[in-house]
C-alpha cells in the first residue's frame, strides 16, 4: 500500500487484534480525562474497554465530539460500560463531578490523566498568560485530578491507580516549548512524588513519558516538514500510534504492574 505524502492525510492505523483482550482490567472502572479526539485518551478508552473494564467514564471539553465518541463506543461495547461529561480539568468542581459519575457506576478504581495543552513559544516572546495556561491545563490539571481520584481511593479503602501522562520533553530540551516542557517536568516530579503520599494507602501512582505519537490534531497543526524530522529522530524512524501509548498504559493500571509506583516510563528511545 502506498504511503501517504501529506503526514495530515494519514490513516488512523489500529491495535491489532494480537494485542487486544486480555482481560487485563476486568471489573474495573476506569475514568480518562482528554478522550473525545483521536489521540491517546481515546485509545485509552478503547483499550481499557477491550481489556474488559466493567465501565469507562471518559471526559473532554468538546461536547459535541464526546456525545459521538459515547454513541460510537455504546454500539461497539454497549451502553451501560460507556459514560462521558464535559470536564475541563482547570475547573476542581469539575473533575469532582467526573468522578461522581464513576462512583454512580461503583466508584473509580483507575484514574488516567491524559488532559494537556502546548503550544510554541520563544520564551523572550511568551507571556503571562501562555505560560499560565499550559501550566494549569497539562501540570495544575493533572495535579486536581491526582488529588481527587486519591480522595476517593481512601475515603473508600481502594487501592486504586493513577497514570499519569508525561512527556519526553520533560527530560531534553527543545525550543519554542519553556512552557510545556516544564508542565511536563512538572507531572513526573508529581508522580514521584504523590507515589510515595499515596503509597501506605496501597494505591500506586505511574506515568508515561510518550515522544512522538501521531493523532490527526498532531498533524493539523503541525508541518509535514517538522514531522518528518521528529520522526528522524526516533529509533524506528517513525511516530507512535495512539494505541502503541495506550498499551504501556494499560499495563500500568493492571496487576502486571503491581509492584511499580513513582515510575516514569518512557515510550520511546529519547528519554534523555
Amino acid at each position: 500500500m502506498t504511503r501517504p505524502q501529506n503526514v495530515s492525510e494519514r490513516p488512523e492505523q489500529p491495535a491489532p487484534d494480537y494485542v487486544r483482550g486480555h482481560d487485563l482490567l476486568e471489573g474495573k472502572v476506569v475514568v480518562v480525562t482528554a478522550a473525545a479526539g483521536a489521540g491517546i485518551g481515546a485509545a485509552v478508552v478503547r483499550r481499557v474497554l477491550e481489556e474488559g473494564a466493567k465501565a469507562v467514564v471518559f471526559s473532554d471539553t468538546h461536547a459535541r465530539r464526546l456525545a459521538e465518541a459515547e454513541q460510537a463506543l455504546a454500539e461497539e461495547f454497549g451502553g451501560d460500560r460507556v459514560r462521558q461529561l464535559v470536564c475541563d480539568v482547570t475547573d476542581e468542581a469539575q473533575v469532582g463531578a467526573l468522578l461522581d459519575v464513576a462512583d454512580e457506576l461503583g466508584g473509580v478504581d483507575i484514574m488516567i490523566n491524559n488532559a494537556g495543552l502546548g503550544g510554541t513559544a520563544n520564551v523572550l516572546d511568551m507571556t503571562d498568560e501562555q505560560w499560565l495556561k499550559v501550566l494549569d491545563i497539562t501540570l495544575t490539571g493533572t495535579f486536581r485530578c491526582v488529588r481527587a481520584a486519591g480522595q476517593r481511593f481512601v475515603a473508600s479503602g481502594t487501592k486504586g491507580v493513577i497514570v499519569n501522562n508525561a512527556s519526553v520533553i520533560g527530560w531534553r530540551a527543545q525550543e519554542g516549548q519553556a512552557h510545556y516542557a516544564a508542565a511536563k517536568a512538572g507531572v513526573m516530579a508529581l508522580t514521584r512524588c504523590a507515589a510515595l503520599d499515596l503509597a501506605p494507602h496501597g494505591i500506586r501512582v505511574n506515568a508515561v513519558s510518550p515522544s512522538l505519537a501521531m493523532h490527526p490534531f498532531l498533524a493539523k497543526v503541525t508541518s509535514d516538514e517538522l514531522l518528518h524530522e521528529l520522526k528522524q529522530r526516533e529509533a524506528f524512524g517513525r511516530a507512535a500510534e495512539p494505541w502503541e501509548i495506550a498499551n504501556v498504559m494499560v499495563m500500568l493500571a493492571s496487576d502486571y504492574a503491581s509492584y511499580m509506583t513513582g515510575e516514569v516510563v518512557a515510550v520511546s528511545s529519547q528519554q534523555a
